[in-house]
C-alpha cells in the first residue's frame, strides 16, 4: 500500500500525462465550478461531480449527514474496513480504518472548493447539505448545490446584477468580489475551515486523534487531492505552486506565525493581510526526500503532514512521503 491507496485513483506522486482534450464550456457567470467540474469528470473515471439537488438514500451521504448522524460516519468506515479486510486479508485496526475512511471523504469533497478556486478562480459557497458523497470501490461521486461564490474584480460575474444582491439576499444568487489574489485564497481557507470542521469533529471519537492531527490529515487530503487533479489536467507544477502559497505559513496581525483555530479571514470581511493557514498545517510539504531516502519515487518530493498508518496492517507498504521517513 501506498500513500495513493488512502484516496482513489493514480499517486500524484506521479501525476498523469494526458493528451490535448476537448476546452471545456467557458464557466458560467453564475454557476461556480462547472466547467472545473466537467474537465475533472472528462479526466478521470474515479471522480464524477454533478451540479445539482444533493440525493439521498442508496449510499449517497451529505456533509451534513456525516457531522449529525454518527452512523453516517460508521457507514463510510465499515466500506474501508471491508475493503481493507479484502485486499489484506486481516482485519484493519479500527482507528486505521477510521483514518482510510476520513482521508477518503476529505480528499474528494476538498476538491469541490479547490478545483473551482484552481482553474476558475472562484471559491464556492457551500453549507453542509450542500454536498452528498457516495463512494464506490475505488471510486467517488459527488453531487454539489452552490449557495454562490466569491470571485476577483475581473471575473464576469463581479459586474453582473448578482454581484450587487444584498447578503440578506436569497444564497443562490450570492456572488461576492474578493479585492485581489490574497483575499481569495483567504476565502479558500476559510471556506474550507468551516466545512470541514464538522466533519472531522465527528470523524475524531473513531480515528482517535486530537484536533492537530486531524488537521495534518484535513491538509493531506486537501493537498493531494488538488495535487492529483493538477496532474490530470498538465499542471501538475502549477497546482505545487499555488498549493505550497496557499498553505504558506504567514505573520498573522497578531504577529505571530501561526494563529489559533477560529481566526481564519471571515467570508466577507474588509480585504486584509492573508491569515496563516491554520488549522491546516502550515505548508504544503513539498521538499525533497531525505538524503537517506533513497528509494523515495522520483518525483514525489513532498512529505505528508500525518501518517496514514498503513505499517499497521503492511510493514513494508510504507508510503514514500511518510513524515516518519521524510522531512523537508
Amino acid at each position: 500500500m501506498t500513500a495513493s491507496s488512502t484516496r482513489p485513483g493514480p499517486a500524484p506522486c506521479a501525476p498523469l500525462t494526458t493528451p490535448a482534450h476537448t476546452p471545456a464550456p467557458a464557466a458560467d457567470p453564475r454557476t461556480p465550478g462547472a466547467s472545473a467540474y466537467h474537465r475533472l469528470a472528462a479526466l478521470s473515471p474515479l471522480l464524477s461531480v454533478r451540479l445539482g439537488p444533493p440525493p439521498s438514500g442508496d449510499g449517497w451521504l451529505t456533509a451534513a449527514d456525516l457531522a449529525e448522524r454518527p452512523e453516517a460516519v460508521r457507514e463510510l468506515i465499515g466500506h474501508d474496513a471491508r475493503q481493507g479486510l479484502a485486499r489484506y486479508e486481516r482485519p484493519l485496526r479500527p482507528d486505521v480504518a477510521a483514518g482510510f475512511g476520513l482521508h477518503r471523504a476529505v480528499w474528494p469533497l476538498s476538491l469541490v472548493f479547490t478545483l473551482p478556486w484552481f482553474l476558475e478562480r472562484r471559491v464556492p459557497l457551500l453549507g453542509a447539505g450542500d454536498v452528498a458523497l457516495r463512494r464506490g470501490a475505488g471510486s467517488a461521486e459527488l453531487t454539489v448545490r452552490p449557495r454562490g461564490f466569491v470571485c476577483l474584480p475581473d471575473d464576469p460575474a463581479a459586474a453582473a446584477p448578482a454581484a450587487a444582491v444584498p447578503a440578506s439576499a436569497a444564497p443562490a444568487a450570492a456572488v461576492r468580489v474578493a479585492a485581489d489574489e490574497r483575499a481569495l485564497a483567504a476565502e479558500l481557507r476559510c471556506a474550507l475551515d468551516g466545512f470541514l470542521a464538522p466533519v472531522l469533529a465527528a470523524f475524531r471519537p473513531e480515528v482517535r486523534r486530537g484536533p492537530r492531527v486531524l488537521w495534518a490529515m484535513a491538509t493531506d487530503a486537501v493537498v493531494e487531492g488538488l495535487w492529483y487533479a493538477g496532474g490530470l489536467l498538465g499542471e501538475a507544477e502549477r497546482a505545487r505552486d499555488e498549493l505550497s502559497a496557499l498553505l504558506a505559513p504567514a505573520a498573522h496581525p497578531s504577529g505571530r506565525a501561526d494563529a489559533p483555530a477560529g481566526t481564519a479571514h471571515a467570508p466577507g470581511a474588509p480585504a486584509g493581510p492573508a491569515p496563516a493557514p491554520s488549522p491546516f498545517t502550515p505548508g504544503a510539504g513539498f521538499a525533497a526526500p531525505a538524503p537517506d531516502r533513497g528509494d523515495a519515487p522520483e518525483g514525489c518530493p513532498r512529505s505528508r503532514a500525518s501518517c496514514c498508518l498503513v505499517y499497521t496492517v503492511a510493514p513494508r507498504d510504507m508510503c514514500g512521503g511518510c513524515p516518519r521517513v521524510m522531512r523537508g
